[in-house]
């Protein structure tokens, strides 16, 4: 459905050493940084990237936004989770766990960046 996602952030090395140990939990390597300063990370469904703001003003999150990340199961959901935190990220939501009823339960894992943008991961358990 997407080609690429992009986020705002004010600190790019902050927040790629953040990206690049959550995305290793998940299986992708480095991000590579281009000549503008933005950081990708390439995969055959898709891109996530990283930028600072081209209007020059301060990277914000967006009020209501959520990242979801796909994982395989609770054990690398979690395992990124104590990756994030470890890197600069802050946790917010409820701890990671499993959420919904009967057949729409679903395991979630929030965090905050360290531009504020809110991420989770999601697997259907």
């Amino acid at each position: 459905m997407f080609s690429h996602v992009m986020i705002g952030v004010n600190d790019m090395d902050a927040s790629k050493a953040f990206y690049d140990a959550t995305m290793a939990v998940l299986g992708y390597k480095p991000g590579v940084m281009d000549d503008k300063g933005r950081c990708f990370y390439f995969e055959k469904s898709g891109i996530f990237a990283l930028t600072k703001p081209i209007d020059g003003e301060p990277a914000c999150h967006g009020n209501g936004s959520t990242l979801g990340f796909k994982v395989e199961s609770v054990e690398q959901a979690e395992a990124w989770h104590a990756a994030g935190l470890a890197n600069g990220g802050v946790a917010c939501e409820d701890p990671p766990g499993v959420r919904g009823a009967g057949e729409n339960q679903m395991h979630l894992a929030y965090l905050r960046d360290p531009a504020g943008n809110k991420i989770c991961t999601l697997i259907r358990v």
